[in-house]
């Protein structure tokens, strides 16, 4: 499954998961860069992707609304993109996981 990163998270990101072979994309790529979480959320559904970020609004619409899109809640504080990456690396299978679980809504990383 593809993954979108909100705004609150590097764009950076993206270029640093091509060993895995799955598409990042983040929201400024889309043109998402300032929009509501409403935008993100819809455009998320509609092209396939699960939503990664670090926004907790993300958390209540995945329990209002469930998937699709899936969300993928990363609950650091202040952290790099390092940390970012590496969190991200090292639950990668997790991820994998939760992506084929068609009735989880959200993962939550810390």
């Amino acid at each position: 499954m593809k993954r979108l990163l909100d705004q609150n998270l590097s764009h950076r990101l993206c270029d640093r998961f091509s060993d895995l072979a799955i598409t990042v994309e983040h929201v400024r790529s889309v043109g998402l860069e300032s929009a509501e979480d409403s935008r993100v959320w819809d455009h998320a559904a509609k092209h396939g992707f699960m939503v990664v970020t670090k926004d907790g609004d993300f958390n209540n619409r995945a329990f209002l609304f469930g998937p699709p899109p899936k969300v993928v809640w990363i609950r650091r504080g202040n952290c790099s993109t390092g940390d970012i990456e590496v969190l991200l690396r090292t639950r990668y299978q997790d991820v994998v996981a939760f992506a084929a679980d068609m009735t989880a809504a959200l993962l939550i990383l810390d």
